[in-house]
Protein backbone atom coordinates (compact mmCIF):
# COMPACT_ATOMS: atom_id res chain seq x y z
CA UNK A 1 0.00 0.00 0.00
CA UNK A 2 1.12 3.51 -0.76
CA UNK A 3 -0.58 6.37 1.08
CA UNK A 4 -3.38 4.04 2.19
CA UNK A 5 -4.13 2.99 -1.39
CA UNK A 6 -3.38 -0.37 -2.91
CA UNK A 7 -0.83 0.10 -5.68
CA UNK A 8 -1.46 -1.72 -8.96
CA UNK A 9 1.82 -2.86 -10.51
CA UNK A 10 0.08 -3.68 -13.78
CA UNK A 11 -0.40 -0.19 -15.12
CA UNK A 12 -0.74 0.26 -18.85
CA UNK A 13 1.36 2.85 -20.70
CA UNK A 14 -1.82 4.88 -21.36
CA UNK A 15 -2.58 4.97 -17.62
CA UNK A 16 0.85 6.41 -16.74
CA UNK A 17 1.36 9.02 -19.44
CA UNK A 18 2.73 6.82 -22.21
CA UNK A 19 5.78 5.43 -20.39
CA UNK A 20 6.71 2.01 -21.77
CA UNK A 21 6.12 -0.66 -19.14
CA UNK A 22 7.01 -3.74 -21.19
CA UNK A 23 7.62 -4.97 -24.72
CA UNK A 24 6.72 -8.25 -26.35
CA UNK A 25 8.41 -9.94 -29.30
CA UNK A 26 6.64 -12.87 -30.94
CA UNK A 27 7.88 -15.10 -33.75
CA UNK A 28 5.26 -16.07 -36.34
CA UNK A 29 5.41 -18.41 -39.35
CA UNK A 30 4.41 -15.81 -41.97
CA UNK A 31 5.05 -12.22 -40.90
CA UNK A 32 3.64 -10.73 -44.12
CA UNK A 33 0.29 -12.50 -43.66
CA UNK A 34 0.27 -11.57 -39.96
CA UNK A 35 0.98 -7.92 -40.78
CA UNK A 36 -1.79 -7.82 -43.41
CA UNK A 37 -4.36 -9.32 -40.99
CA UNK A 38 -3.34 -6.88 -38.25
CA UNK A 39 -3.45 -3.85 -40.56
CA UNK A 40 -6.76 -4.89 -42.10
CA UNK A 41 -8.23 -5.31 -38.60
CA UNK A 42 -7.26 -1.73 -37.74
CA UNK A 43 -4.07 -2.29 -35.75
CA UNK A 44 -1.89 0.75 -35.13
CA UNK A 45 1.26 -0.09 -37.10
CA UNK A 46 4.29 1.69 -35.65
CA UNK A 47 6.85 0.35 -38.12
CA UNK A 48 6.27 -1.35 -41.46
CA UNK A 49 7.75 -4.79 -42.18
CA UNK A 50 11.51 -4.67 -42.64
CA UNK A 51 14.30 -7.22 -42.88
CA UNK A 52 17.19 -7.09 -40.45
CA UNK A 53 20.45 -8.89 -41.21
CA UNK A 54 22.80 -9.42 -38.28
CA UNK A 55 25.77 -10.68 -40.30
CA UNK A 56 26.80 -13.89 -42.00
CA UNK A 57 27.53 -15.67 -38.72
CA UNK A 58 24.24 -14.59 -37.18
CA UNK A 59 20.59 -14.51 -38.24
CA UNK A 60 18.16 -12.58 -40.41
CA UNK A 61 14.62 -11.69 -39.40
CA UNK A 62 11.72 -9.83 -40.98
CA UNK A 63 9.24 -8.06 -38.78
CA UNK A 64 7.08 -5.10 -37.86
CA UNK A 65 5.94 -3.23 -34.74
CA UNK A 66 2.39 -2.53 -33.59
CA UNK A 67 0.87 -0.76 -30.59
CA UNK A 68 -2.16 -2.11 -28.75
CA UNK A 69 -5.03 -0.06 -27.31
CA UNK A 70 -3.28 0.34 -23.94
CA UNK A 71 -0.04 1.55 -25.53
CA UNK A 72 2.01 -1.65 -25.26
CA UNK A 73 4.42 -2.22 -28.15
CA UNK A 74 4.50 -5.59 -29.89
CA UNK A 75 7.08 -6.82 -32.38
CA UNK A 76 6.18 -9.69 -34.69
CA UNK A 77 9.04 -11.41 -36.51
CA UNK A 78 9.73 -14.30 -38.82
CA UNK A 79 13.16 -15.94 -38.80
CA UNK A 80 14.54 -15.92 -42.33
CA UNK A 81 17.97 -17.40 -41.68
CA UNK A 82 19.47 -19.08 -38.64
CA UNK A 83 23.06 -18.50 -37.50
CA UNK A 84 25.78 -20.27 -39.42
CA UNK A 85 27.38 -22.83 -37.14
CA UNK A 86 31.02 -23.75 -37.46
Amino acid sequence: MVGGKKRDFRESPRAIGGTNTQSMMVYVDDVEAHYKRARDAGAKIVSEPATTHHGEEYWSDRGYEAEDLDGHHWWFFQRLRDPVTK
